[in-house]
Order: structure tokens, then sequence, then C-alpha cells
């Protein structure tokens, strides 16, 4: 997992695990131990966070998660590196983690709906047949990776090299660094965790100075 502390007279920490990883849990569960955040974002839609708080945060028994094609072949792939759990186990563990400490969490991505508008603005009809043949392309070859931070980076990396991909990708990042900065202002001290692949284009959009409202 990687991690760093954004500065401020209120810092933010900012984690970024690879989603399905379950070694990462206990460094993302260390990370907050020794921050003590006062509440936590999460790159997640409210949609998503609901269900996972509904149907796995301390579960005995949970629902099967059906899978794309493309998603079981990140998952082929992310497996060489250890043993990967969906839904995410580094979210579950977060929401678990939540309950035992008192700290709120709040998703901070766009809503489905406002995710589907922001989809449809920036990824025009040939982009999105590209980035289905890029899916494609992945599950037939998967990126040659040596870890498994390189490998979440590469795979989304491939999926997204679109120009629109691009631009859908930082409209969300700048909704989320948005969402959180507004988090901090009514929490105080925040951490952020966001899936690796997320992380630097998050952390780029904090160190941005906070656009005027």
């Amino acid at each position: 997992m990687i991690r760093a502390a954004v500065p401020g007279p209120t810092p933010f920490l900012v984690a970024g695990p690879v989603r399905g990883l379950v070694t990462e849990v206990p460094t993302l569960l260390s990370s907050l131990d020794e921050f003590r955040p006062m509440a936590v974002g999460v790159g997640l839609s409210p949609e998503e966070l609901s269900g996972l708080v509904e149907h796995f945060a301390g579960r005995a028994a949970e629902p099967l998660v059906p899978l794309t094609e493309t998603e079981a072949a990140e998952v082929r792939g992310l497996c060489r590196f250890g043993e990967v759990r969906l839904p995410n186990p580094s979210a579950v563990a977060l929401l678990e983690w939540s309950g035992q400490t008192h700290t709120p969490v709040e998703a901070l991505d766009p809503s489905d709906e406002e995710y589907a508008g922001l989809f449809t603005e920036h990824v025009g009809y040939l982009e999105l047949v590209g980035r289905t043949l890029r899916e494609r392309r992945l599950t037939r070859a998967p990126p040659p990776a040596t870890t498994a931070d390189e490998f979440a980076v590469r795979w989304h990396g491939s999926v997204g090299e679109g120009r629109g991909s691009q631009e859908l990708t930082s409209a969300r990042d700048r909704a989320f660094a948005r969402a959180a900065r507004a988090l901090r202002s009514r929490a105080g001290r925040t951490a952020l965790v966001v899936d690796r692949e997320r992380y630097d284009g998050v952390l780029a959009q904090l160190a941005l100075p906070a656009p005027d409202r």
C-alpha cells in the first residue's frame, strides 16, 4: 500500500491500497490507527458504500459477487501477488474498523447518476469502442508487472489511456478532492482511501489550490 500526508493546517492522510489484495488490509488499518482521523473519506459512490454496509461489513455470510470477463481477468492477473477477495477487502475492513472506532466513513465519489453523466460527457462513441477493445486485449494478455502496485497502475492505465477516458478520470478525481475538502472542513483531521490506480491523480488534485466557491 502507498500512502502520504498532504500538509496543511489540517493535514490529509491519503492511502492507496491495491484493490482486492488481502495483504493490503493490515497496512491500511495500522496507518489509520496511527493517523487517528476524525473522519475517513473513501473513493466510492454513495450507492457502492451503502451496498457494502448492507451486505458485507461485519456479515457472517456474504452474497455471491458476479464478475464480468474483464474483472475476472484482472483478478487472475492480481492473484500472482497474493490472495484476492471480492468485494474489495480494504473497503470492507475499513467499514468494520469504522464501527469499532466510531469513526464516520463518507463516500466522496459522484453518485452513480452523476458518474453516468460525466461518462456521457467525456466518453464518446469512438472512445467507448477503444475502451472495449483495450479491455478485450487485457483479458488475453494482462500487462507485465513485477509487483501488485505496478500491475494495478498498468492495468487501469491501459484501459483509460484514451483522451476521453483521461478527462473522465480527471473529472472524477476533481469531484473527489472537492468533497474531501468539504469533509475536512466539517470533521477536521481526515483520512482518504482510494484505489491505488487513483492515488496519484487524487494527490495531484489535492495539491492544487482549492477552487473559489
